[in-house]
């Protein structure tokens, strides 16, 4: 597959995000922790860890849904 220059830049622009994030995170959770992730953790305490967040991330998608909604409908009366 060949990608055009715009889908480059989008794609190059949402990998600098994403690496800026991720560092920034990881870099706040090292320090908050004093622990190194790779390391310090079993398999099990990462799989806790990965379900924790994915139920805070389908929390915040939610409630994200509910606001855009309501924005909708405030919009539409």
């Amino acid at each position: 597959m060949v990608m055009n220059k715009t889908q480059v830049d989008h794609l190059n622009s949402i990998l600098e995000t994403t690496r800026h994030l991720m560092t920034e995170k990881y870099v706040k959770g090292a320090l908050e922790h004093q622990s190194t992730l790779s390391e310090d953790y079993t398999a099990s305490q990462l799989l806790d860890e990965a379900i924790k967040e994915a139920i805070d991330q389908i929390t915040y998608l939610l409630t994200l849904k509910a606001k855009l909604e309501e924005k909708l409908d405030g919009n539409q009366s």
